[in-house]
């Protein structure tokens, strides 16, 4: 089985990590609790809370292996455009790992300066910085924002997809979709 890309498709590892990213990131989303900070820590929240911070490291580390797996595999050469285009894949690809690398990262400072543990697995990682509980505070509601602002960006990513798929008719979806994929229908 080849595990590495080709010139007009990802590989098997690209795919598996680009869908379980998106699988990841939706279901920390839905179970990210929001709210004040008293709220988020009550027994009532705590279940949610545990399972988001476990999601939230889990795609992080997604993401990290990701980055390492690009080093060895080469994405697909994009379809012949417009320089626009290609330039606007190239933004929306490197804000989209931006967000998935700031995101987790905002949660565990933002955690650990307001004096709270992170949870992973069940288990509890303790504060690795001195509280700063304000300062903690501030960066909690920056990985928020950024939560809602990658679904935006990824919103963008599926349209921009899809908009390669049934008007351009090109190979773009396809080259991120698993198993063997026919040539695309033209006019």
């Amino acid at each position: 089985m080849r595990l590495r890309g080709t010139s007009t498709r990802y590989g098997p590892v690209a795919q598996a990590f680009h869908w379980s990213t998106v699988v990841l990131v939706l279901l920390a989303y839905l179970l990210s609790v929001g709210g004040p900070e008293l709220r988020i820590y009550t027994p009532a929240m705590d279940g949610a809370r545990r399972l988001h911070e476990t999601l939230g490291i889990i795609v992080f580390v997604t993401v990290l292996l990701r980055l390492l797996w690009r080093l060895f595999d080469t994405p697909p050469s994009s379809p012949p455009g417009p320089v626009w285009m290609t330039w606007s894949a190239r933004l929306a690809h490197l804000a989209l790992y931006s967000l998935l690398v700031a995101i987790p990262a905002t949660a565990i400072m933002g955690i650990w300066y307001q004096g709270h543990p992170l949870t992973f697995l069940g288990f509890d990682i303790a504060p690795k910085i001195g509280a700063k509980h304000d300062l903690g505070q501030v960066i909690i509601e920056i990985h928020r924002t950024l939560g809602n602002v990658i679904l935006w960006v990824a919103g963008i990513h599926a349209a921009a997809a899809l908009l390669h798929h049934f008007y351009f008719r090109d190979d773009v979806l396809k080259s991120m979709m698993p198993g063997r994929v026919s040539k695309p229908s033209r006019w």
